[in-house]
């Protein structure tokens, strides 16, 4: 399967992405990264949990298909066919699933430091559990920037608009200019890129269960 609608971005070799990887600046809220830390993490940082249907991986210009167990490693795109469920274990606690025909880059993710995550495309549902140690993780995507320290949460297509809900925990969400916070229970809807995220509003069991369906 070819991504045909990936991110423009270069084809880095490995050797490229484990450099780039020890030279990483510590980002708004991250920990600093240096020495034999960096040397540990720098390249493999999860594997898939399970997978159902077709699910694939590219760094650099080689391209996996993805089954229960394969390595993912930092810069890694990775994607979801028709139909497919996608769920990767990235460091020690934190799980991020994909529903189908969604695209999601590791662009900053060290072991369980901390990092960004960048959807392209497509629903994902990030979960850590409340009592692994609080970490810091961007989640950027054309329609904002979610901010999270530990905690459930979904974002993607939820009734024709980019949804965000959190299950537990808090998030904030950011775009044009406007940051909400959401605790559990809580959604906001970001009508189009460039949009403000609408006020927090609790969804209801029925909206809850199709955005977790099209995850899980």
């Amino acid at each position: 399967m070819d991504p045909s609608h990936s991110l423009s971005r270069p084809r880095l070799t490995r050797r490229d992405l484990l450099g780039a990887a020890a030279l990483l600046a510590a980002g708004p809220g991250s920990a600093a990264l240096g020495g034999p830390a960096v040397a540990a993490t720098a390249g493999r940082i999860g594997a898939v949990q399970e997978v159902v249907g077709d699910a694939f991986a590219r760094g650099g210009s080689a391209e996996r298909r993805l089954a229960a167990a394969a390595d993912l490693y930092l810069q890694d795109m990775v994607w979801t066919g028709t139909e497919a469920r996608l769920a990767m274990k990235l460091g020690l606690a934190t799980t991020v699933r994909l529903g189908a025909r969604s695209r999601l880059v590791i662009d900053r993710f060290i072991a369980d430091m901390g990092g960004v995550l960048d959807l392209a495309d497509g629903a994902t549902l990030f979960d850590r559990p409340e009592e692994a140690p609080k970490v810091d993780v961007k989640m950027r995507s054309a329609y904002g920037v979610i901010a999270v320290r530990g905690t459930r949460f979904f974002a993607g297509p939820s009734r024709g608009v980019f949804g965000v809900f959190v299950e537990r925990g808090a998030v904030t969400v950011a775009a044009a200019g406007v940051t909400r916070l959401l605790t559990a229970g809580e959604g906001t809807d970001i009508p189009a890129p460039g949009r403000p995220p609408s006020p927090v509003a609790r969804w209801g069991a029925p909206r809850i269960a199709e955005a977790m369906a099209s995850v899980l």
